[in-house]
């Protein structure tokens, strides 16, 4: 992988880019699908490689899009997808993996998320995961919205961390919801498992901002990726965001050839204070 990626090594070895290709809401509309192909497509040629989706994104909409988009380069694509809380027992977490890996027309995933606690036993999930795992169905497995106490829970069950466990935590991260940084995301980063942040432009809600705006003026770049480098300014931190055409996939590349200065990153903490206690996990 190129060092222009910044690659993050997720703790089994394995070299994924800090930027990749989120798919909320991508597969929703029938008028646009041709359009969020290309994306998607443009997004593996410039080299965000690592396309993340789930089950539950437009009841599996999502997953087929994703299956078209990379029929025939399968090989290039680091595939994430997730599994809904209440099909995470034994049995379901098997099922609810076997429907998506049809929808996205592959025969294993790169990596395989727990999308946020639901009723069944922690340990009963992890079980069902290593299990895919052993085989070779999934070559990894993850979670996602785990807050420091599920993190502590999940670290109790045997096999569940090492280079053969958890990979990765999904979680909310911008410059708006930067709670973690006071728990979540140094408890990451001492057990060397990277933070995956999902929704790191809000959903575009933080477009516009003045602050944001002047940066991007100032270094010829769009508002997105001096949000995106903000996020990336961080090791051990992968950004997700999702864009619907080529032409956006192109300006979030951006962020990866732009490091923030000191006085943008004060700024910018002016602009978007953390908060100065621990809070809840948000979640979108």
């Amino acid at each position: 992988m190129a060092d222009d990626m910044r690659p993050v090594t997720l703790p089994n070895g394995t070299a994924v880019p800090a930027l990749g290709q989120g798919t909320w809401y991508l597969g929703d509309s029938v008028s646009s699908r041709d359009e969020e192909i290309k994306a998607l497509r443009t997004g593996i040629d410039a080299g965000l490689t690592l396309i993340d989706t789930a089950e539950m994104y437009g009841d599996g909409r999502a997953e087929e899009l994703v299956g078209e988009a990379i029929a025939g380069r399968r090989d290039e694509v680091f595939l994430v997808s997730k599994v809904l809380p209440w099909n995470a027992t034994r049995r379901g977490t098997s099922a609810a993996l076997k429907a998506s890996l049809r929808r996205l027309g592959t025969d294993y995933l790169d990596l395989y998320l727990y999308h946020w606690r639901g009723s069944a036993p922690l340990a009963e999930t992890v079980e069902a995961l290593s299990a895919l795992q052993a085989e070779g169905k999934i070559r990894a497995w993850g979670v996602s919205n785990f807050g420091p106490d599920d993190l502590a829970e999940l670290e109790a069950i045997p096999g569940a961390t090492g280079p053969s466990g958890l990979q990765t935590d999904q979680i909310l991260y911008n410059l708006t919801r930067r709670g973690i940084e006071a728990d979540l995301l140094p408890r990451l980063q001492s057990s060397g498992i990277p933070a995956m942040a999902y929704s790191p432009i809000e959903q575009s809600r933080l477009l516009g901002h003045t602050t944001l705006a002047a940066i991007a003026r100032r270094r010829g770049v769009g508002e997105a990726a001096v949000a995106l480098a903000w996020v990336l300014r961080l090791p051990g931190v992968i950004a997700i965001p999702k864009a619907s055409s080529a032409e956006h996939v192109l300006a979030n590349r951006a962020a990866l050839d732009l490091t923030l200065d000191p006085d943008e990153l004060a700024a910018l903490d002016a602009a978007f204070p953390a908060p100065l206690h621990p809070v809840p996990l948000e979640v979108l």
